[in-house]
């Protein structure tokens, strides 16, 4: 690719009162954003670095200087009929470049529902960016692309990895990443648009903006749709797919709730309630792998050392929240069936896939699960065609209006997909 430097911009504009930053578009007042002898940096955005007035930021004119690929799809499977009209739906997205939404259930197969509509971008040079707020997200999508699309070279970015920036065609990356680039992208995709920290982020919504090309695709994935983005379909600011059921032909798991009072004074002494006793048991003798989400990191522990008690030494397991510098390997050992079991806070709410997984939240009543939380947790169950079932189980201290709006949404979806199935 040549390197010829096409702009040169200020990192950092400065006005009477405040100063706002061009890598992230935010604004930040005087006082705060002061270094000395007058100059400023912005502190938006200085987990990618810092930048001040002291820098400027140069940006390169997208070439889509790439190979010539005909064939570019090394995917050999098949879409079902329903998942066939979303995949036709994306492509001819891509074709007028346009705004997208894809409503699809947890488990619908929403990375594959894509593989066309990127099969025609490669074959036309286009540059292709997928993102996600979601670091396991991302290393979830990206050996899935990697074989479905042999051919082409594609680069993993996010804070978590060692992969130094190469020009590639197609860019796997956290959200944040999109602030590292301007104008560069005809296709770009969020999976997950609806998760923690992109929802109603300004930073990352202002990254979006800048880092597509003027005339370009974005389509947006989600299994649980904000109100502000049906609202968007509804005045016709973007088209809309819809897919309630799975890629093997059920509808998600409904999740059965259990009243458990004073749960987090027995872990406090060392113990469980005897609901989740009785549930953890039949488990274990089952063999299935399972997790069980807690509403904060200070529990996890109380949680492992209490659950010991009632299974044998040989059932193994671990505890994994988004700071733990073990966490990708201990998903990992999940789905390799070295554990049997991890205790997680929210941070595997989406994003990860396990064979015959069975799910328990524990304290479900807590704010931290929120409706589509709750939703896309119980997603996590019966992604397999081997085994489309599983258990789903809600402990909590009473039906808050997050667990009523999950199961109503959930029961909403279901009746949709069962009608869809006749």
């Amino acid at each position: 690719m040549d390197l010829q430097i096409g702009h040169i911009l200020p990192a950092i504009q400065v006005r009477s009162e405040d100063i706002t930053c061009t890598r992230c578009g935010q604004r930040t007042t005087k006082k705060r954003a002061a270094l000395p002898a007058n100059h400023y940096f912005c502190p938006k955005c200085k987990m990618l670095g810092r930048i001040s007035t002291l820098n400027v930021l140069y940006t390169i004119p997208e070439s889509n200087e790439f190979a010539q690929i005909l064939n570019p799809l090394t995917w050999d499977g098949e879409l079902s009929v329903f998942q066939t009209q979303c995949a036709q739906d994306l492509k001819k997205v891509v074709q007028r470049k346009g705004n997208h939404l894809l409503w699809a259930v947890t488990g619908a197969g929403k990375t594959e529902m894509l593989f066309d509509a990127l099969e025609y971008a490669i074959q036309r040079k286009m540059r292709i960016c997928i993102a996600s707020p979601r670091v396991d997200v991302c290393n979830e999508l990206f050996p899935r692309l990697k074989k479905a699309f042999e051919q082409v070279d594609i680069l993993l970015l996010h804070g978590r990895q060692q992969q130094k920036y190469r020009y590639t065609q197609i860019v796997v990356c956290t959200t944040h990443q999109l602030l590292n680039f301007r104008q560069a992208f005809d296709v770009l995709i969020i999976d997950e648009v609806d998760s923690f920290p992109f929802v109603n982020n300004k930073l990352l919504n202002h990254a979006v903006k800048t880092a597509r090309k003027k005339i370009s695709a974005l389509i947006l994935l989600t299994a649980t749709p904000t109100k502000e983005l049906l609202a968007e379909v509804r005045k016709n600011k973007m088209t809309f797919s819809y897919l309630p059921v799975r890629y093997h032909g059920h509808v998600l798991p409904f999740p059965k709730t259990r009243i458990v009072r004073e749960w987090e004074s027995k872990l406090e002494r060392g113990k469980l309630p005897l609901k989740m006793i009785k549930i953890i048991s039949k488990w274990v003798e089952e063999g299935f792998p399972f997790l069980i989400f807690v509403p904060r990191i200070a529990l996890l522990e109380q949680t492992y050392m209490a659950l010991k008690k009632y299974v044998n030494s040989d059932v193994r397991g671990a505890t994994v929240y988004a700071n733990d510098p073990e966490r990708i390997e201990k998903v990992k050992k999940l789905r390799e069936k070295k554990l049997i079991f991890l205790i997680t806070t929210t941070i595997l709410e989406r994003g990860v896939t396990f064979p015959n997984l069975n799910v328990l939240i524990l304290g479900a009543e807590d704010k931290v699960f929120t409706r589509s939380a709750l939703v896309q947790i119980a997603g996590r169950v019966g992604r397999s065609a081997q085994r489309p079932v599983g258990d789903v189980f809600f402990l909590c201290q009473s039906l808050t209006r997050s667990i009523k709006g999950a199961l109503k949404q959930i029961s909403f979806l279901n009746k949709k997909g069962r009608q869809l199935l006749k």
